[in-house]
């Protein structure tokens, strides 16, 4: 069986079998990680590129750890180091990498969309890592499949996002991914960085943290996106850490069990408290090795490991 989709762009288009398929086949590959030799030959031959227009650590390492562990070959390349730099488009960028051989491009990039439009120039799959402040599709599915692991299941669970909500991506496909397996999301952060209209699609807000923690099965602090706010969302950093930081005082509203998630990379003192970044409750380093399960698992359904 494979995915029903020819490209990875957006939780939001992507159906519930598709995700249950990657989240089934992650779990499988994952003990490959583990191996004194990380190596299988599922995608010999096969060649990966990783193609990325932001600065990028635990997304482009773990794509290509995830190639190399299939004995793909990967090649990476950074739009500084480009001919965009010369002024050449973002398509014939795509077309030149394609008629070089390339079976599948990765992507980061700053503007949203950007990753569809690759997707309409190339025959070649097109995975989205990340396109401005639209999605960060495999972000989702790796959160998602690192709760299923401890929970068991997604139905009814209780998420709780906080932060910068109306600029991250890693929000919103957490939000189209995690409710279409029936969890419940809601968002908590300054007003200024909270997304109007969540409540059409089933997602509560809260300008209070702690009206948004108690009940809550997770916790997923997101980063604040400095890069991309405008002036005067906020007063200060100091300001937001007093009132937003989730500390062990603010983790204990939630129910004894949570799960404690970041996507990184963390601003310590600032989002997230280091008693807890590294307390007993935190999942954030099992985080980015289930990205390269999960990444895996993308890989080999697109260029056709499970039809061998």
């Amino acid at each position: 069986m494979l995915l029903g989709t020819r490209d990875i762009l957006s939780l939001r288009e992507m159906s519930r079998d598709d995700m249950a398929l990657i989240l089934d086949t992650a779990e499988s590959l994952r003990e490959i990680i583990y191996r004194p030799i990380k190596k299988v030959p599922t995608l010999r031959g096969k060649t990966v590129v990783t193609f990325f227009h932001e600065a990028s650590t635990r997304t482009r390492t773990s794509f290509e750890l995830a190639a190399k562990y299939m004995s793909a070959d990967t090649v990476s390349l950074s739009a500084s180091t480009s001919a965009l730099v010369k002024g050449e488009s973002l398509k014939d960028t795509a077309l030149t990498l394609e008629a070089m051989g390339s079976d599948c491009i990765i992507m980061r990039h700053g503007v949203s969309g950007s990753c569809h439009y690759l997707a309409r120039m190339v025959d070649a799959p097109v995975i989205n890592a990340g396109d401005g402040m639209h999605e960060h599709p495999t972000q989702g599915l790796l959160d998602m499949f690192t709760i299923r692991r401890h929970k068991g299941s997604l139905e009814g669970l209780r998420v709780v996002l906080v932060g910068d909500s109306l600029h991250s991506r890693v929000a919103r496909s957490n939000i189209w991914g995690l409710s279409k397996f029936g969890a419940e999301v809601s968002l908590a952060g300054p007003a200024t960085l909270l997304p109007e209209g969540m409540g059409a699609i089933g997602v509560k807000s809260f300008a209070r943290v702690e009206d948004a923690l108690p009940g809550a099965d997770v916790v997923m602090v997101l980063r604040l996106q400095r890069e991309r706010q405008g002036k005067g969302l906020l007063p200060s950093l100091r300001e937001y850490a007093r009132l937003y930081c989730i500390n062990g005082r603010r983790l204990a509203l939630a129910k004894p069990d949570a799960l404690l998630m970041h996507p990184g990379p963390m601003n310590r003192g600032i989002e997230i408290g280091t008693d807890v970044a590294d307390g007993p409750q935190s999942l954030i380093t099992e985080q980015v090795t289930n990205g390269v399960a999960v990444r895996m698992a993308i890989l080999y359904l697109l260029l056709g490991g499970a039809s061998e």
